[in-house]
């Protein structure tokens, strides 16, 4: 591991986490700035500034309105699907935010109350996060497109005074009406809102009840004023934002206002190497816990430019739409999911997209949410000729745990491992019994309380559950829930979730390492390896791949020449002992909506049992497609 700046730091950060943190501290406005930096008197709920107050939506818009950038670019709008583009200033969002927390204030929105936001990648959706939190009220974004079912859970679980929604979103080959859901949700919720603020489309107009607003009317009438940003603690949740649950209560991540303001303005120089009138682009939407952090809050609260993002990485219209936007925009920092990287690869396996736009501009490409395979790296590097980033979190932890900290010193990458533990991550690797493991030795990835600021304090009205779901299996840790290791250099390797981990005749194997021989071939564009019952061995791998296109796989024979070149290559560079057999092709692989593939449920249909289907699901019929497949003897 490196000796420099970063060691430096890192160290510092374990040594004295409240000093540490409070230095940081000064990079945000205080209202009352904090004495206190970490409270630790009641473990093991942690508390960062316990005593400071300040307002998150003032250090997004309004410092930066005072202090020079009022006509800088804060956020592009960009939206092949309507084939509409927008630019606001920091003064002209600043205008909007305040105008729509008028009207949330005017609908009874008080400090504290709750605000559901069900809205497609539009700039309204960052616009009514950012006046939910001037007025000091606690936002729950749910993913646009959502099920009734699933919106329903969220609103009786958040109690919402308003929800904030549009009337429809668009995707590349369908229009999907929102507000249908919207009213079968509140029909289901013994919760029932005061009011609806509804986004009319010109697409899909919604048909309005007496309990609707529309939004062009309230922020086009005089009669409202703006609103004043409210002064909270730092410790007053700023949003709730719920993980992707299969069955019972969903779980409320709670995030809090004067930790994560910190630690976001804290990330963006720190760790993406962004400074402040810089293009960051990350190109997720605002219903996960990326677009939080890094489309709406970070690069605002840093003074950057941000950019909202109506559209996919193919068919928007073609493979080269990402490159399209980095030249328009002269993005400076590019943050994606490996599966969209992979979805490029896949429809322009040579780059020929790429040649026709300059993205001279582009210093870094960062990746997360999805395990980023070595072979997936290599490609990113090659044709883009860029450092490519992996980075590690959760949407427990809102930044990242894990990365390249290329703003404090850049580290050499190691294909398959996002670098090293964050500041102010102490991050280990643990067997059954707690104990930590040597280096380069798999185990469970947890990390010693406390936890740095931005990462959750507790669940929603739940800290019973945040204790057994995250800190009970190990005492003074938060279990991740994720498997790997910590080689001889520091540098972190997370292979997959410790649910996903095969147990192949006693012999424990990741389905990481798996995956990362299968998809060096280059007829692959991308794979998942799931663990399935077997009488004799316990478990034994099962592989599913997607072609490139082009791949020049026609026949039947063809396949079969592909099956025995990829268990070849799973024996020659993970070993015999992997026992892979059995190898199908797919067209596609079930996903949900932030990129990941569903290994979980891959396996539960393979082994005969119910499926849990994630309600994140991206496209239920390609689980529909392989469910015959995953059946087979």
């Amino acid at each position: 591991m490196s000796n420099g700046a970063y060691r430096v730091l890192h160290d510092r950060s374990s040594a004295d986490p409240a000093a540490f943190w409070a230095e940081a501290a000064q990079g945000v406005d205080w209202i009352r700035p904090p004495k206190t930096g970490l409270d630790d008197s009641r473990p093991p709920f942690y508390r960062w500034f316990s005593d400071g107050t300040l307002n998150t939506c003032d250090n997004a818009l309004d410092r930066h309105v005072v202090n020079g950038r009022a006509d800088q670019a804060a956020l592009h709008y960009e939206s092949p699907v309507t084939g509409t583009s927008r630019t606001y200033t920091y003064s002209e969002l600043l205008e909007q935010v305040a105008k729509f927390a008028g009207v949330l204030r005017a609908l009874g929105v008080e400090k504290g109350d709750r605000v559901v936001i069900y809205m497609p990648m539009v700039p309204e959706a960052v616009i009514a996060m950012l006046a939910t939190a001037r007025l000091g009220a606690i936002h729950s974004v749910v993913f646009g497109g959502f099920a009734p079912a699933e919106l329903a859970a969220r609103i009786e679980d958040a109690a919402p005074k308003v929800v904030v929604a549009a009337s429809c979103g668009i995707e590349p080959t369908r229009v999907i009406p929102y507000k249908p859901f919207l009213d079968q949700a509140i029909d289901r919720s013994s919760h029932k809102p005061d009011r609806c603020v509804i986004l009319q489309r010109e697409q899909v107009t919604a048909e309005m009840t007496d309990r609707d607003v529309d939004w062009a009317e309230v922020m086009g009438s005089d009669a409202v004023e703006p609103a004043e940003c409210v002064e909270v603690a730092a410790t007053d949740p700023l949003y709730v934002l719920y993980t992707s649950g299969t069955t019972g209560k969903p779980k409320g991540i709670l995030r809090d206002n004067g930790g994560h303001a910190v630690a976001l303005t804290w990330s963006m120089p720190n760790l993406y190497g962004i400074s402040p009138g810089e293009v960051f682009w990350a190109a997720s939407d605002v219903g996960w816990v990326v677009g939080h952090s890094y489309i709406v809050y970070a690069p605002l609260l840093a003074g950057a430019t941000t950019i909202v993002y109506e559209g996919k990485p193919v068919g928007t219209p073609d493979a080269g739409a990402f490159w399209r936007v980095v030249e328009k925009y002269r993005v400076a920092s590019l943050f994606t999911a490996p599966t969209a990287i992979r979805a490029i690869k896949k429809e322009d396996p040579n780059a020929e997209e790429l040649k026709k736009y300059d993205v001279s501009s582009l210093r870094r490409l960062f990746l997360a949410s999805e395990r980023l395979d070595p072979e997936t790296y290599k490609w990113a590097s090659q044709i883009l000729g860029v450092p490519v980033i992996d980075n590690w979190w959760q949407t427990e932890t809102g930044w990242p745990i894990a990365t390249n900290p290329v703003g404090i010193e850049e580290l050499p990458v190691k294909p398959g491992s996002p670098t090293v533990p964050t500041p102010g991550y102490d991050v280990q690797v643990l067997d059954d019994q707690g104990n930590q493991v040597p280096a380069g030795t798999e185990g469970s990835i947890a990390i010693k309380l406390p936890m740095p600021p931005g990462t959750l304090p507790t669940l929603w009205n739940d800290d019973d559950r945040y204790v057994s779901s995250y800190l009970s299996a190990y005492e003074g840790y938060y279990l991740t829930g994720d498997g790997g290791y910590i080689d001889e250099d520091g540098y972190v390797y997370v292979m997959g979730r410790t649910d996903d981990v095969l147990n192949v005749a006693g012999h424990r194997l990741s389905t990481g390492s798996i995956e990362a021989a299968i998809a060096g071939h280059p007829a692959v564009a991308e794979c998942a390896v799931i663990g399935v019952a077997d009488q004799m061995k316990g478990q034994i791998p099962r592989a599913f791949v997607v072609l490139k296109s082009g791949a020049g796989i026609e026949t039947e024979e063809d396949t079969e020449k592909l099956r025995t070149e990829l268990v070849k290559r799973v024996r020659d560079e993970v070993g015999a002992v992997a026992a892979l057999k059995l190898v199908d092709v797919v067209v596609a692989l079930p996903k949900t909506r932030s990129g990941k593939i569903l290994r979980k449920t891959m396996r539960q249909i393979a082994d005969g049992q119910e499926a849990q289907v994630p309600s994140t699901i991206e496209d239920a019929s390609v689980l529909d497609t392989l469910r015959p497949v995953l059946r087979k003897e």
